[in-house]
Protein backbone atom coordinates (compact mmCIF):
# COMPACT_ATOMS: atom_id res chain seq x y z
CA UNK A 1 0.00 0.00 0.00
CA UNK A 2 1.37 3.40 -0.98
CA UNK A 3 1.52 5.94 1.87
CA UNK A 4 -0.08 9.37 1.85
CA UNK A 5 1.88 12.59 2.27
CA UNK A 6 4.75 13.81 0.17
CA UNK A 7 7.75 11.76 -0.83
CA UNK A 8 11.06 13.39 0.21
CA UNK A 9 13.17 14.66 -2.70
CA UNK A 10 16.26 12.56 -1.77
CA UNK A 11 14.14 9.42 -2.00
CA UNK A 12 12.77 10.44 -5.40
CA UNK A 13 16.35 11.09 -6.57
CA UNK A 14 17.35 7.62 -5.37
CA UNK A 15 14.43 6.01 -7.20
CA UNK A 16 15.34 7.72 -10.48
CA UNK A 17 19.09 7.31 -9.98
CA UNK A 18 19.56 11.05 -10.41
CA UNK A 19 20.64 14.06 -8.38
CA UNK A 20 18.13 15.93 -6.19
CA UNK A 21 18.63 19.05 -8.35
CA UNK A 22 17.47 17.05 -11.38
CA UNK A 23 14.30 16.09 -9.50
CA UNK A 24 13.61 19.67 -8.42
CA UNK A 25 14.13 20.97 -11.96
CA UNK A 26 11.86 18.22 -13.29
CA UNK A 27 9.08 19.15 -10.91
CA UNK A 28 9.36 22.83 -11.78
CA UNK A 29 9.55 22.40 -15.55
CA UNK A 30 6.98 19.62 -15.68
CA UNK A 31 9.12 16.86 -17.20
CA UNK A 32 8.53 14.82 -14.04
CA UNK A 33 4.75 14.40 -13.89
CA UNK A 34 4.80 13.22 -10.28
CA UNK A 35 4.30 16.49 -8.42
CA UNK A 36 4.88 20.23 -8.44
CA UNK A 37 6.76 23.13 -6.83
CA UNK A 38 5.37 26.22 -5.13
CA UNK A 39 6.61 29.44 -3.58
CA UNK A 40 4.33 31.44 -1.30
CA UNK A 41 1.37 29.37 -2.48
CA UNK A 42 1.99 29.99 -6.19
CA UNK A 43 3.06 27.17 -8.50
CA UNK A 44 6.54 27.58 -9.98
CA UNK A 45 6.87 26.45 -13.61
CA UNK A 46 10.05 28.15 -14.85
CA UNK A 47 13.61 27.04 -14.11
CA UNK A 48 14.57 30.72 -13.89
CA UNK A 49 12.46 30.84 -10.71
CA UNK A 50 14.97 28.57 -8.93
CA UNK A 51 16.59 31.68 -7.47
CA UNK A 52 16.96 31.40 -3.69
CA UNK A 53 16.89 35.18 -3.37
CA UNK A 54 13.20 35.04 -4.31
CA UNK A 55 12.35 32.80 -1.35
CA UNK A 56 12.06 29.16 -0.45
CA UNK A 57 10.46 26.70 -2.85
CA UNK A 58 8.34 23.85 -1.51
CA UNK A 59 8.19 20.60 -3.45
CA UNK A 60 5.39 18.03 -3.45
CA UNK A 61 5.81 14.55 -4.88
CA UNK A 62 2.71 12.36 -4.94
CA UNK A 63 3.38 8.81 -3.71
CA UNK A 64 0.65 7.55 -6.05
CA UNK A 65 2.05 9.27 -9.12
CA UNK A 66 5.59 8.14 -8.25
CA UNK A 67 4.29 4.57 -8.04
CA UNK A 68 2.42 4.89 -11.35
CA UNK A 69 5.52 6.27 -13.11
CA UNK A 70 8.19 4.02 -11.59
CA UNK A 71 6.57 1.11 -9.76
CA UNK A 72 8.29 2.23 -6.56
CA UNK A 73 6.09 1.84 -3.50
CA UNK A 74 6.89 4.44 -0.84
CA UNK A 75 6.05 3.33 2.70
CA UNK A 76 6.68 6.58 4.54
CA UNK A 77 10.45 6.32 4.81
CA UNK A 78 12.20 9.62 5.56
CA UNK A 79 15.70 8.69 4.34
CA UNK A 80 17.34 6.71 1.56
CA UNK A 81 19.02 4.57 4.23
CA UNK A 82 15.59 3.37 5.38
CA UNK A 83 14.78 2.39 1.78
CA UNK A 84 18.04 0.47 1.47
CA UNK A 85 17.36 -1.38 4.76
CA UNK A 86 13.84 -2.27 3.55
CA UNK A 87 15.24 -3.59 0.26
CA UNK A 88 17.85 -5.70 2.09
CA UNK A 89 15.17 -7.25 4.29
CA UNK A 90 13.22 -8.34 1.20
CA UNK A 91 16.19 -10.40 -0.04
Amino acid sequence: MVCTGKVPIPIVAYVYGKDACWVRAGLISGYLPIGFATRKGKQITQISEMDSRKGRISYFVSPKKLYEETGFEWNGEKTVEEIICRERKKK
